[in-house]
């Protein structure tokens, strides 16, 4: 339904034009939910700006497709991505506190929306809003439609983002880091929501989160990324349960683990290298454990070492 294909978004630097996502891709079938994770700085969220044409206006795509049921939306008109941002691909963002106007209530914001998309009367956006509101579980939508966004709880929030996301019935909801700003039970009541919407609805969802436990509860395939490359991509059970990259391995080391008492949680040395630094060979080989001279003169190309599972690694399955 949804394809990246070879994506590649830059920045203007003092150095010149540097890359901070290079030759990415990554399918989205109908119906599917696919977990795109990795550190801050991947690149994770300018793919889901790109894909929503909401880019920066210093990031520029300097080569690749965004692929829509075959049509290009990169190749379109400016306007042309009125017709499917909301209509057929919605966007649930990080902090839902920023992304809601917080000089109108959340009632008004979402009636606004439906107006702009359905063409309706205010009574009969007003009764829809409502009814959206119900179905994401907010037990007082009439309080709720009432309230400013800084009245609400961040929970709150990001449901009121989610019912917005609904009001076209989009094909594609993605939602980045939908979950991050939210304690750990009301993450869960989220997560929770965005199942029940995927099951009921046949929803296709791009969850994009640093957070492997989070992945591990409700997506199907995860793709993992780093320094603005795919590393390694493979179904969910697969990919826990054989992980192929050492970066993924660490990922997974760092999620706690019901059970387990430690003094101190998995970390891995280092950071992600900024925009226009990367280092020569494999960009992960500054922080990798298994690195040797060839990983750090050569950058592996990612290949299938099994089904469904291409990897970027010199050493792929030599980690265990």
């Amino acid at each position: 339904m949804l394809e990246v294909a070879n994506l590649s978004i830059g920045f203007a630097t003092a150095g010149g034009f540097a890359l901070a996502v290079e030759d990415f891709s990554l399918r989205l079938g109908h119906g599917e939910i696919v977990g795109l994770v990795g550190e801050s700085g991947s690149g994770k969220t300018l793919v889901s700006l790109a894909i929503m044409d909401l880019l920066p206006g210093a990031a520029r795509i300097a080569s690749g497709k965004v692929l829509l049921q075959g049509q290009d939306l990169l190749a379109g008109e400016a306007g042309d991505m009125r017709h499917v941002r909301g209509r057929r691909i919605a966007m649930i963002f990080q902090d839902p506190m920023a992304s809601l106007d917080p000089v109108f209530t959340c009632g008004q914001q979402i009636i606004e929306a439906i107006r702009l998309h359905d063409r309706m009367g205010r009574t009969a956006a007003r009764d829809k809003a409502m009814a959206l509101l119900q179905r994401v579980r907010i037990a007082d939508p009439r309080r709720c439609m009432a309230a400013y966004p800084h009245e609400l709880s961040g929970g709150m929030c990001q449901r009121v983002m989610i019912a917005m996301a609904l009001i076209c019935g989009s094909e594609i909801i993605v939602a980045d880091e939908p979950t991050t700003a939210l304690d750990v039970t009301v993450q869960a009541q989220v997560l929770d929501l965005l199942r029940e919407l995927h099951r009921d609805f046949r929803t296709s969802v791009l969850l994009i989160t640093h957070d492997l436990g989070v992945v591990y509860e409700i997506a199907e395939r995860v793709a993992v990324m780093y320094a603005g490359v795919l590393m390694e991509e493979a179904p969910t059970a697969a990919l826990f349960a054989e992980p192929l990259h050492p970066y993924t391995q660490a990922l997974i080391d760092s999620v706690p683990k019901v059970g387990h008492r430690s003094s101190r949680l998995a970390a891995i040395d280092g950071r992600v290298p900024p925009v226009g630094g990367k280092p020569p060979g494999c960009r992960f080989a500054p922080r990798c454990a298994f690195a040797d001279a060839a990983c750090h003169e050569t950058e592996p190309p990612l290949a299938l070492s099994a089904p469904q599972h291409p990897v970027r690694c010199w050493k792929a399955g030599q980690i265990g």
